[in-house]
């Protein structure tokens, strides 16, 4: 039975660092991967209950993200703009090693005081890593990979002359000055849905993010990486993403959903189809990202109108609520129009979500009397 957070629900929303939005569709997105428009949404974001912000990590283009910007300096760019949000960048080991990350991220959360983050992306797209000449390990060993570069990082941050020998990374007697402001480090998230993902989240992340997915499939994850979470002594926070439209009824919110899809790039759609294919098929159970999703579902990059957070602002909190009921911590939010869309969510949607968060815990605090 999982057990209820008295923590109220947290928000993220996917930063647009990258060209062409959050959805793989020719409809009109009224969000720009700028510095200037991203500074604006960051700072709106944070005026309206989002405590965090995740930047995406694209070496090339594709799929319709002709331009990218770097993960780690435009996260810390935008954190020289805000007062409050933490910013979790993305870095891919492989193209980043253990000790610039460690080094790299001490800096900004110094400078920051403590306002970063790190998502640790094992890396799904070959022909990406083929273009800039690393290694592509297979599946399950991308993920021996990550996690090695997380026990690196870690013990970087923590320990005084850390030494580490591992299959891929080495450290011997190292000292980092100065440490990060975080105790007892900065936080780390990751991603996946594969089985080595989760086993990977279960040993050493903080934070797992997962693709968009109904409350029943995501409880199963959640109550499948807790228990081995507390059979390693470990802790882990989960993340769900969701591609968010709220309208004032749930006819306009539906829509929009059928207007993205209506419009979607089919071409750019299927060879991110065909390269997610051969992501979810890799891993041995074939059960990684995408290995169920349908076109409609990839039109949103992961799954994020699987989560069905559509509809009028009440339908849109309770699922959220329901959600948390499950063990979700974190919605790792898109929209189509960002700025837009978020004041309309920290205005219309947040407070239902806080008002239900209130109910329940007086409902249980009296069961519990």
């Amino acid at each position: 039975m999982t057990q209820l957070s008295s923590q109220p629900i947290k928000f993220a929303y996917w930063v647009p660092n990258v060209s062409g939005g959050l959805v793989v569709s020719n409809i009109e997105q009224r969000t720009d991967w700028s510095y200037d428009y991203n500074v604006k949404l960051a700072q709106a974001a944070e005026a309206n209950g989002f405590e965090y912000a995740l930047t995406q990590i694209r070496f090339t283009a594709g799929y319709g993200a002709e331009n990218q910007h770097e993960s780690v300096s435009f996260s810390h760019a935008l954190l020289a703009k805000t007062e409050k949000i933490k910013v979790i960048a993305a870095i891919l080991p492989g193209p980043w090693k253990p000790v610039l990350a460690a080094k790299q991220l001490a800096t900004i959360d110094y400078l920051t005081n403590g306002r970063i983050a790190i998502n640790v992306v094992s890396g799904w797209f070959k022909g990406e890593f083929d273009a800039i000449g690393e290694e592509w390990p297979e599946h399950d060993e991308r993920y021996v990979r990550s996690e090695e570069f997380i026990r690196s990082i870690k013990g970087i941050w923590t320990t005084d002359h850390f030494s580490f020998d591992g299959k891929y990374y080495q450290f011997k007697d190292y000292n980092l000055k100065p440490k990060p402001i975080q105790k007892p480090y900065i936080e780390v998230f990751q991603g996946g849905s594969s089985r080595a993902a989760r086993d990977m989240a279960s040993r050493v992340s903080d934070w797992y993010f997962t693709n968009g997915n109904t409350v029943e499939e995501i409880q199963k994850q959640v109550d499948d990486i807790r228990a081995k979470a507390k059979a390693n002594n470990h802790q882990v926070k989960i993340g769900v993403n969701a591609f968010i439209i709220a309208r004032d009824t749930e006819q306009e919110a539906q829509a929009v959903l059928q207007e993205i899809i209506d419009q979607a790039n089919i071409e750019a759609v299927n060879a991110f189809d065909d390269a997610t294919r051969q992501a979810g098929a890799a891993s041995p159970e074939g059960e990684g990202n995408w290995a169920k999703s349908t076109f409609e579902d990839l039109v949103q990059y992961n799954d994020g109108f699987k989560t069905n957070l559509i509809g009028t602002p009440q339908q849109i909190a309770e699922r959220i609520v329901a959600l948390k009921n499950v063990g979700v911590d974190l919605i790792l939010s898109g929209f189509l129009h960002f700025i837009e869309e978020v004041e309309y969510f920290g205005e219309k949607v947040l407070p239902l979500v806080r008002e239900l968060e209130l109910q329940q815990q007086v409902q249980t605090t009296a069961k519990s009397a």
